[in-house]
């Protein structure tokens, strides 16, 4: 058989994403921080793109839990977010090819400073913009301006490097504690060998050691540790309890870790009530001093969706507005552009933009229906949770919930991702409502694994000293209560939530007895 180059015509099909499609599907995974981050960098790439800033009203729905799922969309067609006055939402992914139409508010709170400006003498627009601001009056950067009240916390080598000022007057010594200071981890500790950094510097062991002695004596206590042991040892010296018998037990401070307090009383020649007073002065230290300074504040959750009961005992399910992206599509601009372009480049570039402008759009409206889809299909599965707590949790997987709002797998474990929702309980992950089942021993529904680490722990907190509980008889326990469960699983749920073994228990509550 020759080999030569021919032409031939083969027709087949396949499955395409458009880069639309892809654009969609990877918002319906963004968090609400991530979402607005990539929003903002589209308006910067798109012109067509603009930040709306007006309040869209809250796309809700309303879950009725005493019968059978019944979505009943409320009257809202004010925004894009909205749900449609002709129905409930669409029910598949197919429908974001759907033409919505660009329903976004484009009320602009600088047209209604300006409104109240032109009806109070003396203030011009832009006196009110400033003041809205946080400015002060007269629309000029002011010495009282917000940004002259910024500030930030002190880190832990600007605190050390201040009182090593103070305490220090020789040059070169407090060349070397400065030195020792660019050492200090975030912890608070000094890793690097002492010997080695006297090298280093070309200066005396002896000094080096006596400046650092001088650093163990700042604030905070315990700071400038070379190991956890001499962190305490500093911290219980600062406070006069470092005696021969807790020197001794900072020792021997593995067995504290193994909970072997009948040899620690032999070691130390104490007796019970001694070595419980020393595990309270231990752990009243604070074996990572450095992590008072320099934190990164912690950011709060934002949740993606509220749920409320009403009064007749259905729930509400709102979308908050707050994480919701709002952007316009400017038509206008369009046009007047299109309108005096003759470069045919430039009319593709425009036209480009458009269709991803009004892309982005559908699909920030689109996600949001399907968020706002999923969380009342998880609500209405676990509403004996939301009502009753924890022991109440049903188990739950994606099949069910996609199966019940007609979506794929895949769609819902998108949504459920990175997504948060506030409930009277406390805000919770839309993952967390999603937990394997265990087998009822009587034969009926199945148990929330959720549910039975829940149970477990309470167990557990519940034991008494004298009658702490192994791994077999929580097993004999949660079969009475219609749990068919292994022992095996109970030690994974219960190393899960870091609570010891029964031996280490027994000890812990024998020295505490």
């Amino acid at each position: 058989m020759a080999l030569g180059p021919r032409l031939e015509l083969r027709q087949g099909q396949a499955l395409v994403m458009t880069p639309q499609l892809q654009q969609a599907i990877k918002l319906l995974q963004l968090s609400n921080l991530e979402l607005a981050n990539y929003v903002e960098q589209e308006l910067e790439r798109n012109p067509l793109l603009e930040a709306s800033v007006a309040e869209p009203e809250i796309a809700e729905r309303s879950v009725d839990t005493r019968a059978e799922s019944e979505f009943e969309p409320a009257a809202t067609s004010e925004t894009a977010l909205s749900l449609s006055e002709d129905g409930p939402l669409p029910s598949r992914e197919g429908d974001l090819d759907t033409d919505y139409d660009n329903v976004y508010a484009d009320e602009s709170r600088s047209d209604a400073a300006n409104d109240v400006a032109a009806e109070t003498p003396g203030m011009q627009g832009s006196d009110w913009q400033n003041l809205r601001n946080g400015g002060g009056g007269g629309g000029g950067d002011g010495e009282f301006g917000f940004e002259s009240t910024l500030t930030r916390e002190t880190t832990l080598s600007e605190h050390l490097t201040e009182q090593l000022n103070m305490a220090i007057k020789d040059e070169r010594l407090r060349m070397i504690g400065a030195y020792l200071i660019d050492q200090v981890n975030e912890t608070g500790y000094i890793t690097t060998d002492i010997s080695e950094i006297a090298e280093r510097l070309g200066a005396p062991l002896a000094d080096v050691e006596a400046v650092l002695a001088t650093l163990q004596t700042f604030d905070p206590a315990g700071i400038c540790a070379r190991s956890l042991k001499e962190c305490l040892a500093i911290q219980l010296k600062e406070r006069d309890r470092l005696d021969p018998t807790m020197q001794i037990f900072l020792d021997h401070l593995e067995l504290f870790a193994r909970r072997d307090f009948d040899l620690l009383m032999k070691l130390c020649n104490a007796d019970r009530e001694d070595i419980a007073s020393m595990v309270e002065d231990i752990r009243s230290c604070n074996p990572k001093p450095g992590l008072a300074f320099g934190n990164e504040p912690v950011v709060p959750v934002i949740p993606d969706v509220f749920v409320r009961q009403r009064a007749d005992g259905s729930w509400a399910i709102e979308l908050n507005s707050e994480t919701l992206p709002r952007v316009l599509v400017n038509q206008q601009y369009y046009a007047e552009v299109s309108k005096f372009s003759a470069d045919p480049k430039a009319k593709s570039y425009l036209s480009e933009c458009l269709n991803n402008a009004n892309w982005l759009v559908k699909s920030l409206d689109q996600r949001a229906r399907t968020i706002l889809k999923v969380a009342s299909e998880i609500v209405r599965q676990q509403d004996a949770f939301l009502v009753h707590g924890i022991q109440y949790l049903r188990p739950l997987n994606l099949k069910t919930v996609a199966d019940a709002i007609s979506m794929h797998e895949s769609t819902v474990s998108r949504v459920t991702a990175n997504k948060y929702i506030a409930t009277p309980r406390g805000i919770f992950e839309m993952k967390y409502f999603f937990t394997s089942s265990i087998a009822s021993s009587e034969g009926g529904e199945a148990h929330s694994a959720e549910a039975v680490r829940h149970r477990i722990k309470e167990l557990i907190e519940a034991e008494l000293p004298d009658a702490v509980l192994s791994d077999d008889n929580i097993v004999e326990i949660l079969k009475k209560s219609g749990i068919d469960i292994a022992r095996r699983t109970v030690a994974k749920y219960r190393e899960a939530m870091n609570i010891p073994s029964s031996v280490q228990r027994r000890r812990d509550k024998k020295v505490y007895a």
